[in-house]
């Protein structure tokens, strides 16, 4: 949640973006889906 929020506050990144940089991101540190997969965007990427 913290690597999502840095994308979207200060590096301006919509939403989906912010996640999707995050889950990345944690996905290259953490290669098991159970410490990635589990967050959702609902509603709005904007």
């Amino acid at each position: 949640m913290t690597e999502f929020y840095r994308n979207w506050q200060e590096r301006k990144l919509d939403k989906a973006q912010a996640l999707r940089q995050a889950m990345m991101t944690t996905k290259e540190r953490y290669p098991n889906p159970v410490q990635w997969a589990a967050f959702n965007l609902i509603g709005e990427a904007e």
